[in-house]
């Protein structure tokens, strides 16, 4: 009876053995996580090694793009804070836009979408063509000056554009734009003629000028300014002989 209840208790070989491989898989399983972690925080063993910067650029340097992932993120290409590099990359000048991804096994893609100036903003900033100001340096290219009270930007940008559009038939152009706090349209042209358009229909007014602006250059004097703040006519100062004669 003793011999039977002992045969029971036994185990069958095929029995061990299949505790014996899961046991083996088990600390295989949790050695290889360790492994993959300790691999992991490790930088110098899964580096970045290739920054790919696209998008259409002429003021955004590759090598900046660059100098921000090397210098500012030295983590490995798995611990790499893609957020967080978006958002410095974004804060360059000249950046619009940008994404940020990565790309197995060690790159990076860095795409740029860059600001286009229209321009420059009370000497200080330039306008993009969305009428937003950000601070950058214009190296090359001309740009007209428009100055304004803050938050007027798109305001500015669009009426320069609508003015611009009205001069563009008289092949005059734009130099400088100011919109007063009173939101009053002032202008001086490339030619130096200066234009008051006060607050109101200043889109009429301008239209008045260029209809009546070949009459003006017949009469044989420089204009220095044209009062367009009436219903129906305007104001014209002409420049003195002796002080045009100093300006050319």
């Amino acid at each position: 009876m003793q011999q039977l209840e002992a045969n029971n208790t036994a185990k069958p070989p095929y029995q061990m053995a299949g505790l014996v491989f899961l046991v083996t898989v088990l600390l295989g399983l949790c050695y290889a996580a360790w492994a993959i972690s300790h691999w992991l925080e490790d930088s110098q063993k899964a580096p970045i090694n290739q920054v790919l910067v696209t998008g259409n650029r002429v003021y955004i340097d590759d090598a900046l793009i660059e100098n921000v992932v090397r210098k500012n993120h030295p983590e490995s290409f798995f611990e790499l804070n893609v957020d967080r590099l978006h958002q410095q990359i974004e804060a360059l000048p000249w950046v619009y836009r940008a994404s940020v991804r990565k790309r197995w096994p060690n790159s990076l893609n860095v795409h740029i979408v860059e600001e286009i100036a229209s321009a420059k903003w009370n000497s200080d900033s330039l306008l993009n063509q969305y009428g937003q100001a950000f601070d950058a340096q214009l190296v090359n290219g001309e740009l007209p000056d428009l100055f304004g009270p803050g938050g007027s930007e798109k305001v500015a940008l669009q009426g320069y554009r609508d003015m611009q559009t009205l001069l563009n038939s008289a092949s005059l152009t734009i130099d400088e734009l100011y919109l007063s706090e009173r939101f009053a349209w002032n202008l001086r042209l490339k030619n130096g003629v200066r234009l008051n358009l006060g607050r109101s229909e200043y889109l009429n007014r301008l239209h008045r000028f260029v209809e009546v602006y070949p009459l003006l250059k017949d009469q044989g004097k420089q204009i220095d300014y044209v009062d367009l703040r009436y219903d129906t006519g305007l104001a014209v100062g002409w420049k003195d002989a002796e002080k045009t004669k100093q300006e050319s």
